[in-house]
Parts: structure tokens; C-alpha cells; sequence
């Protein structure tokens, strides 16, 4: 068989007119001979689908209630609007595993959690004086803009020294393609002080809590360092 080519000047291959139609070639208009061009069709309604500037943050606080309507409004007002709506669900998630867990709801609630000072500022030291509360946390996830923060190291979250201070942690300055953030933003939401507090771990009298601080997926990518990032398949 003949090689299709849709740009000799020649019906080739499976063509069915003059460098067009077949199964490599655009369409033939009627009659054969000429590419047919179809100019773009705008008619439609065109919306936006998802907020993901924090990949998991829509899907996991967003109900059908309001997801529509959150993902179709301006950056600027969702925190505004929606940030109790976030709140609510961040506690009812709790009440959730607290029943599971043959607990009541309202001794199992969102716990301040490892952002310590990154999101308070610098005028108290840590997690323990300085609390990212419910309120604190979904007041900036509701806002799901990924911001950029030039004069630090770009990151998603970087624990410092780790618990119980986090001395030197830095987080929502930024994303590279080697920040796992799904695991970020659950260890946001239900790590608690340590980063770890539902993690499946045995806990006396209670039972085996649910591991939900990460998706179970590591980061195993070898992304290069320029545009577009990809890495080879592995």
C-alpha cells in the first residue's frame, strides 16, 4: 500500500480525494478534491470545572451542595463565601471516623495541625503557641489560588526540624514537581500537631484509627528542569 501523505498534492494511500479524507487525512467537502476546513464553533457554554491551585482540597471539603457553584466563582470572594462551608465539612469528616471509631463526635475534632507560625506569622515560635485552627486553616484552603512566594524557597510544605516546633518549616510558598501534594493536604487536615494523627496506628481502648494522612502513592518521577517537567516513564 501507498503511504498516506495529506500535504504531496497526490489522493495516496486511503485518501479519498486530493490530500484529504481517508483515515490520516481532515474530511473531503463534497464532491473530493479540496481539505475541508471547519472554522472553531464558540456557541457553546464554556465553565470552569475545578479549582485545583491545591490538588485534594476541592474534592475532599466540596459537597455537591455548593461544588458547582464554588468552582464557577471569582478567586477573589471564595474564601469569603465559602470558608465556613469548608470548616463545617473539616469537622463533620471528623465526626464521621469518631463514629466509626465507636467515638463521640464531639471529644473527636480537627486538631491544630503542623503549620505552626507559617500561616500566624513569626511573633510566637511553633505549633503550641502559635494554633492554626479550623477556622485559620479553611479561611486559606477555601482560597484555592496556589500562591507564589518569591523571596522563599519554593514549596508546597517543608516540615524544618519536624515535630513538635517545626523550627524552620516553610509552607504555600510555591509547588515543584517533586512536592507530594495530596499527602501535604491530608496531613494538613487530619496529621493534627505531630503530622501523624490518624495514621493507623493502634490506639489503647479505642481501636486502629484510620490511616488518612496520606493516599498510600509516592512521588517516584524523575521530572527534568525545564518546561514541561516531564520525567522519563519508569
Amino acid at each position: 500500500m501507498v503511504e498516506t501523505s495529506c500535504t504531496d498534492g497526490i489522493m495516496n494511500g486511503t485518501e479519498t480525494g486530493v490530500d484529504c479524507g481517508g483515515t490520516s487525512c481532515a474530511p473531503c467537502e463534497e464532491g473530493g478534491g479540496e481539505m475541508m476546513v471547519t472554522p472553531p464553533d464558540f456557541s457553546g457554554t464554556y465553565a470552569q470545572v475545578d479549582f485545583m491551585g491545591r490538588p485534594g482540597i476541592n474534592t475532599v471539603l466540596s459537597i455537591p451542595d455548593f461544588k458547582d457553584p464554588y468552582n464557577q466563582a471569582v478567586p477573589s470572594t471564595i474564601a469569603e463565601f465559602y470558608q465556613k462551608d469548608f470548616e463545617n465539612r473539616l469537622e463533620g469528616l471528623h465526626d464521621v471516623y469518631a463514629e466509626l471509631l465507636g467515638l463521640d463526635p464531639e471529644d473527636v475534632n480537627y486538631q491544630p495541625n503542623i503549620l505552626g507560625d507559617i500561616l500566624n506569622g513569626p511573633d510566637k515560635d511553633g505549633f503550641t503557641d502559635n494554633i492554626v485552627s479550623a477556622e485559620v486553616l479553611t479561611t486559606v484552603l477555601a482560597n484555592d489560588v496556589l500562591e507564589v512566594a518569591p523571596d522563599l524557597p519554593t514549596t508546597y510544605f517543608n516540615g524544618g526540624s519536624g515535630a513538635p516546633n517545626f523550627e524552620g518549616a516553610i509552607g504555600f510558598t510555591g509547588r515543584t514537581p517533586q512536592d507530594d501534594v495530596i499527602d501535604v493536604s491530608l496531613i494538613l487536615l487530619f496529621g493534627g500537631g505531630d503530622g501523624a494523627r490518624f495514621n493507623g496506628q493502634e490506639v489503647e481502648g479505642v481501636g486502629t484509627f484510620p490511616r488518612l494522612v496520606s493516599d498510600g502513592v509516592a512521588i517516584t518521577a524523575n521530572p527534568t528542569d525545564t518546561f514541561p517537567y516531564l520525567g522519563s516513564p519508569e
